[in-house]
C-alpha cells in the first residue's frame, strides 16, 4: 500500500496504525514494550527527576515550617552545663560528628571528607550507574547504598535525640522553649500579656541584703554565676525577684536537686541551710506598685 504521489514510497507502520514515520527522533509512548531499553537521559529522565526533586523539596520546606526548630538558650562557652542542640534535620550529622574517628584530630575528615564523598557520589551517580535496568531489586549496589543511607540517617537521629533527652533528665534541665511556652500559657490564663523573651526584665532591688542567708549564698558560690549583686550575668538569671517566679517549695526543689544547668546542693548544704536559703530567696519580690 502506498501513500503520497509515488507508488514506490516506503511506508513504516507505527504499531497498528497507518501513520508514516516522520522526520526526527521518534519517542515510543511506552518504554516497557522495548525490553532492555530505557528513555533518553536528557531531557526525558532528567526532567522527571527534577520534578520529583521539586515536589520533595517543597514537602520538606512545608514540614520545616509546620514544625520549626525551637529557639533555645543562647550559646555560652562559660556555661559547662549548656547542652548544644542543632535543628532536628541536622541531628544525624550532629551525632555523626560525636564519634572520635570524625572529630578532634579528624575533624576535617568528618566535616568535609565524608560529606564530600557522599554528595560527590550522589552527583556522579547517573554517570557511575549506567545500567538500563529500572527495577530497584535488579540494581543491588545502588539500592543497597540508598537503603543503607536512609537507615543510617534515621538511626543517628534517634540516637542523638535519645542522648539529648537523657542529658536533660540527668541535669534536671527544662528546655528554654518549654519554659517560655509555659509562662505564655500561664499569662494568657491569668488575663495578662504574654512575656516577650527578647526583652530582658528589669532587675529589682535585693530584699534583706544583710540576712544571714547571704553567708550561705557565698558558701555555695552562687555569686560566681549570678554575680556579686545577684542580678545575674550572661545566661545566668537574676536571683533578685526570684520570689515572684517560684514558691518556697519550688525553690527548695531547685536548690536541692538543681535545674536548668544549676547544680544540686543536696550534698554540699544541709537541710537547715537549704531551708534558710530558700526562705530568704522566697522574699525576693518586686515591690508592689
Amino acid at each position: 500500500m502506498a501513500h503520497g504521489h509515488k507508488s514506490n514510497e516506503k511506508v513504516v507502520y507505527v504499531g497498528d496504525s497507518r501513520v508514516k514515520k516522520g522526520a526526527g527522533a521518534q519517542v515510543p509512548p511506552d518504554y516497557t514494550s522495548f525490553p532492555g531499553k530505557s528513555e533518553a537521559f536528557i531531557p526525558n529522565f532528567l526532567l522527571k527527576e527534577w520534578m520529583v526533586g521539586c515536589v520533595v523539596l517543597v514537602g520538606f520546606l512545608c514540614w520545616t515550617i509546620a514544625e520549626p526548630a525551637p529557639l533555645g538558650y543562647p550559646a555560652d562557652p562559660t556555661n559547662a552545663a549548656f547542652i548544644p542542640m542543632p535543628d532536628w534535620y541536622f541531628l544525624f550529622l550532629y551525632q555523626f560528628l560525636k564519634y572520635p574517628y570524625v572529630s578532634q584530630d579528624y575533624i576535617v575528615l568528618g566535616t568535609m571528607g565524608v560529606p564530600g564523598v557522599m554528595f560527590g557520589g550522589l552527583l556522579l551517580a547517573p554517570f557511575l550507574d549506567t545500567g538500563k535496568e529500572r527495577r530497584f531489586y535488579r540494581r543491588p549496589i545502588a539500592s543497597s547504598l540508598m537503603i543503607l543511607s536512609l537507615i543510617a540517617c534515621v538511626y543517628l537521629t534517634l540516637i542523638s535525640w535519645d542522648h539529648y533527652t537523657h542529658q536533660l533528665e540527668k541535669t534536671n534541665t527544662i528546655p528554654e522553649h518549654h519554659e517560655r511556652e509555659e509562662k505564655a500559657r500561664e499569662a494568657i490564663e491569668s488575663g495578662k500579656e504574654a512575656p516577650n523573651p527578647t526583652q530582658k526584665e528589669k532587675p529589682v532591688a535585693l530584699v534583706d541584703a544583710n540576712d544571714p542567708a547571704m553567708d550561705i549564698v557565698k558558701q555555695a558560690q552562687c555569686i560566681g554565676c549570678h554575680a556579686a549583686d545577684l542580678k545575674g550575668q550572661g545566661n545566668f538569671p537574676a536571683l533578685t525577684g526570684v520570689g515572684d517566679k517560684y514558691s518556697k517549695e519550688e525553690l527548695v526543689d531547685i536548690v536541692t536537686n538543681g535545674r536548668g544547668g544549676m547544680p544540686a546542693f543536696k550534698e554540699s548544704l544541709s537541710a537547715e541551710q537549704i531551708d534558710q536559703l530558700t526562705t530568704w530567696l522566697a522574699k525576693q519580690k518586686a515591690p508592689a506598685e
